[in-house]
Formats: C-alpha cells, structure tokens, sequence
C-alpha cells in the first residue's frame, strides 16, 4: 500500500510540477497576473500549461479509484501495481506533452485512465486476487 499512497502524493504534486516547467526560466513571468500571462504564452510553456491543467482534471478520479480499491477489498499488490502503472502513464504522458507527440501523449493518456477505471470495477466487483 506504501506504492499506492506514494502514487497518490506524486500524482498530486504533478499539477505543481507541469506549473513549474510552464513558468520556469521565462524573463518576462509576471507573478501579478499569471494567468493573463500564461494565455500569452505558445511552445512548450503552452503545452506544459495544458498538461497542468490535464493533472488536475485527472487526480480525483484516480485518488477515489486508489482509496475505493484499497477500502473494498482489493488486493493491495494489485492496487500498488495499477497505481504506479498510473503514475508512470502519467509521466510519459507529461513528457510527451511537452515533446508535442500528440499520439503519444493520447496513448499515455488512455494507459492511466484505463489504470482508474480497472480500480473501480474491481472496487465494484470486490474482486481479491489472493
């Protein structure tokens, strides 16, 4: 379960991460108005917002799959295993943001979302896997 919780805070901290590559290094960041900022910005800072913004959307529905999954029965290697492949999805998904490989990224996007879903149907259906 330690994987699980690990999985949870890393992909709780990746919206902050994706904050700071979009801002990061720039010269002319205005920290008084950083939203009117961001939607000026274009490349990788552009992307790095988006894949932000994408982080945020995506937590709840993984940290409720990873708590119901854990709450329900189901084996906590299995959760630890969906977990960290959600994290690693993630990751590649981030990278492939940023590296603009849009059917990469769609790939990465649809490995984790079909992490979370796998957590609650075996929420759902109580499975174990003793």
């Amino acid at each position: 379960m330690l994987i699980s919780y690990a999985s949870i805070l890393v992909a709780g901290l990746m919206p902050m991460i994706c904050a700071g590559i979009s801002k990061g290094g720039a010269k002319d960041y205005d920290n008084h108005d950083p939203r009117a900022w961001i939607s000026q910005q274009g490349g990788f800072r552009a992307r790095a917002n988006a894949a932000q913004l994408n982080s945020f959307e995506a937590f709840p529905f993984f940290a409720v799959g990873v708590i119901l999954a854990l709450l329900t029965g189901v084996d906590p290697f299995v959760v630890d295993l969906l977990a960290a492949l959600f994290v690693a999805a993630r990751i590649a998904y981030v990278a492939c943001y940023l590296a603009d490989k849009a059917l990469f990224r769609s790939i990465f996007w649809s490995v984790g979302y079909l992490c979370v879903l796998v957590l609650f149907i075996l929420s759902m259906l109580n499975l174990q896997f003793d």
